[in-house]
This record gives C-alpha cells, sequence and structure tokens, in this order.
C-alpha cells in the first residue's frame, strides 16, 4: 500500500533523474546517473572499482577462467554517444527468457539504444548482442525483481532487500526505478562476429 501511495512522487523522482541524465557524461562515472551532483542514490561503487573492473575485464578474457568468472560476468564494449570514446565495462548478468539481462543506474547504460548491437565479450569469446533497452516503470521493477532473486550480489549493491522466501522488497525495487534504474536484455548472435566483421 506505501508503494502505492507514493507512486506520483516516485514517478516524478524518475523523471527528473531521466531529465538529469540528458546532461550527464557518456561513460566512465560511477555515481548513478539520477544521483550525479546530488547527495544520496541506492546503487554505489567502491573506491576501488576502477582496479576491481580492470581485474575482471583481463579475468574475463582469459578462456579457461572466463567460464568460472563468466557464469555471472560479462564485458560490454561500450560507445560514448557524445564521445564516441570506447569503454569496457564488466556487468553482472542473468539469463532469462532466452536473454541476457542486465540492470544499471549508472551513466553508461544512456549509452546503449533499442535496436543498435552491442559487441560483448561472453564466456571469453568476442560477440555482438542485439539490445534491447527498458525503462517503463512495471518492466524494469519485474527486470530488477528477476535478477535481485537471481543474484543476490546485485540485490545487495542495488539495495533491494530479499524476504526470508527470497523475494525482493517491492518498494526498494520501485526505489531503484525512480533513482534512475534501466534494465537491458541482450540477445548474443550466433557466431563470433563482432560489429565490424557483420558489416
Amino acid at each position: 500500500m506505501a508503494v502505492l501511495a507514493e507512486a506520483p512522487a516516485v514517478r516524478e523522482s524518475r523523471r527528473m533523474a531521466d531529465e538529469r541524465s540528458e546532461n550527464q557524461p557518456d561513460v566512465g562515472s560511477s555515481t548513478p546517473a539520477s544521483t550525479q551532483g546530488s547527495s544520496g542514490g541506492r546503487a554505489q561503487t567502491l573506491a576501488w572499482q576502477g582496479i576491481a573492473n580492470s581485474i575482471v575485464r583481463g579475468l574475463l578474457r582469459v578462456p579457461l577462467l572466463s567460464r568460472g568468472v563468466g557464469k555471472r560476468l560479462i564485458t560490454l564494449y561500450v560507445v560514448g554517444r557524445k564521445s564516441g570514446k570506447r569503454y569496457a565495462v564488466p556487468v553482472a548478468y542473468t539469463r532469462h527468457e532466452g536473454t541476457l539481462l542486465i540492470g544499471t543506474p549508472f551513466g553508461w547504460g544512456r549509452n546503449l539504444r533499442t535496436g543498435v548491437p552491442v559487441e560483448v565479450r561472453f564466456k571469453g569469446r568476442r560477440r555482438v548482442a542485439d539490445v534491447v533497452v527498458v525503462t517503463d516503470e512495471d518492466a524494469v521493477v519485474n527486470d530488477y525483481a528477476v535478477m535481485a532473486r537471481d543474484n543476490r550480489n546485485f540485490a545487495t549493491f542495488n539495495k533491494i532487500g530479499i524476504d526470508p522466501n527470497g523475494d525482493p522488497d517491492p518498494t526498494d525495487l520501485r526505489l531503484a526505478w525512480a533513482a534512475g534504474a534501466r534494465s537491458f536484455r541482450l540477445t548474443l548472435r550466433e557466431g563470433r562476429l563482432t560489429l565490424r566483421e557483420g558489416r
């Protein structure tokens, strides 16, 4: 009931988050897009996140190691929509309904667009994936619930509580959306094709 009563305020918070994200840097920021320049926010990176990301990217490139590490992580090769710079972003995924489901409130997610393929490193192999960007409140909440049930680290990182039955807290899910969370459904193309080879 509390979520329903707060719905207009949550939607207004999300609208403001989306407006602020239009002026955000392409990628590389460790602050959620909705909270850059303000205090607060839900998901937060660690002080040593850049070092951790470099190590994870390296592990995901090693064929044997990537099978273990890659059970939960892929690397996305994101191109900045304004700068054109390329970034390698390691991110957790959940297999769901034939797709790799990922979610983030961070600025790099604004560079992914529906219908524009992205290169990924999946289980040690460079692949191309088709992207569907999800921003609708109910759809993002549903996708985040799927990811939080599947991956408790994802839930913890995004400050989503889990009840004794393993279900995510509905209020936390809506607050994640209000703070700028988006979800992305990636469908891997067959073969080891890269975007340059596919053109």
